[in-house]
């Protein structure tokens, strides 16, 4: 799951008014005589230079098999997607036919009515097929609004000849990973590991490792401010003052991306999203350089967060019946063939992972049984809104700027506030 890249793809935001979609009678068509036609506007929010190669070009495989239909490709900046999208939908002008929607986003915007539930259209097909992981953040009050495209959870990216130097193996728990840092330190003069500052996402598997969570949806109970919570906070922080990690506050994505793929540092925790970009660094120009291993557990467990993207119909689009094949096309076993093959990207349907390409990806073996056994997040409508806060402690506490405690403390007042009635 890509998180937050910066706004390399900008240039989509002025494309909006020339391409967005489905309100305007242009996008008009859906089926005549029986054929598709028309406009597919359609919003991705994959990484720029990689993942926006690969997905463009199966969208002009849609319209190679409906010549009638026009796609209109537009890469979103992950980190503007979702605000962009509820502010076009609420203006009823601007919003595209399909958007490429973060899991936690799903449910927000089923819960606003902005999408269109896809229950008996040609969105859904061979629904038995989908990870049951997968499925589960697509629904909401009983329907279906969004089809998974992909699935995704974190690991640790390493580089195996700076490993080998130093004499160390994958840690496997936060203590050995001090140890095996301050080893390569020692033979190597880098830094062992760069943890993103900047995303909460980042800090999921430390929460998780500490037996805590961001909330108990089923009590209505907010957790994040209680001991685990706490000692979450403590165990990044410890990171960074240590010398173990270093971190940055902002262009964090394209800062980690960069050390790494330089050699300036030995690891990072990322995500299958990252491979291909990873790939392209110095460091790995031999691609059996890059190694991956599990997340290091805290001191109650070893815990990813399950994330991933679905792909969901707009409700006020104008060309519904092609947006819905649409969603079908690139949601299918050879779509997510071609994503596993050329992108290491993690399938959300099982029989995906017999295919030769998903067999030969060492990333997605790896990373099929991380997923099966992941933490789902909160699939409620403010679920996509619980990163903000979050966001801004997890910032002052890596730079310094709060204590554990009050990050905690901050971050619940917050959702309390967000979540009415919760406890």
């Amino acid at each position: 799951m890509r998180r937050g890249i910066t706004a390399t793809a900008l240039v989509a935001a002025l494309a909006l008014a020339a391409t967005a979609c489905g309100s305007d009678d242009e996008a008009g068509g859906g089926k005549s005589s029986g054929e598709l036609s028309g406009t597919v506007t359609w919003w991705d929010t994959s990484n720029v230079g990689s993942e926006d190669k690969v997905f463009k070009k199966l969208a002009e495989g849609f319209e190679k098999q409906h010549p009638k239909v026009d796609v209109k490709y537009v890469n979103v900046p992950f980190g503007e997607a979702q605000n962009k999208f509820k502010n076009a939908a609420q203006a009823g002008d601007g919003a595209p036919d399909v958007i490429r929607s973060e899991v936690a986003w799903t449910p927000e915007f089923a819960d606003l009515g902005y999408l269109a539930p896809l229950d008996g259209t040609a969105a859904l097909k061979d629904q038995d097929d989908f990870l049951k992981q997968a499925v589960a953040s697509t629904k909401y009050q009983d329907k279906t609004f969004a089809v998974p495209q992909v699935i995704d959870s974190m690991g640790v990216f390493y580089n195996k000849k700076m490993f080998e130097k130093a004499g160390v193996e994958p840690p496997k728990d936060l203590g050995e990973l001090k140890t095996v840092a301050e080893k390569i330190k020692a033979k190597t003069g880098k830094t062992g590991l760069y943890l993103r500052g900047d995303d909460p996402y980042y800090f999921l598997s430390f929460l998780y490792g500490e037996g805590g969570d961001l909330v108990d949806a089923a009590g209505k109970t907010v957790t994040v401010d209680n001991a685990q919570g706490v000692k979450a906070f403590k165990a990044v922080k410890d990171l960074v003052d240590s010398g173990t990690a270093k971190t940055d506050a902002s262009d964090g994505w394209e800062n980690m991306m960069q050390s790494f793929k330089d050699g300036d540092v030995a690891m990072m925790i990322n995500g299958p999203w990252a491979v291909a970009d990873t790939l392209t660094g110095k460091e790995f120009a031999d691609k059996a350089n890059l190694g991956v291993a599990t997340v290091p557990s805290g001191s109650a467990a070893q815990g990813a967060a399950q994330g991933g993207h679905n792909l969901a119909v707009y409700a006020g689009s104008k060309n519904l019946d092609a947006s819905y094949a649409f969603v079908e096309y690139m949601t299918s076993v050879d779509a997510q063939t071609t994503a596993a093959g050329e992108l290491n990207l993690l399938p959300t349907r099982t029989s995906v992972y017999a295919k030769k390409e998903a067999v030969n990806s060492e990333i997605v073996g790896f990373f099929k049984p991380v997923v099966e056994t992941a933490v789902e997040r909160p699939w409620i409508p403010e679920g996509g809104s619980l990163f903000a806060p979050l966001g801004v402690e997890y910032t002052k506490v890596l730079t310094g700027q709060t204590t554990p405690e009050k990050a905690a403390k901050a971050t619940g007042d917050s959702y309390r506030k967000l979540l009415k009635g919760w406890k």
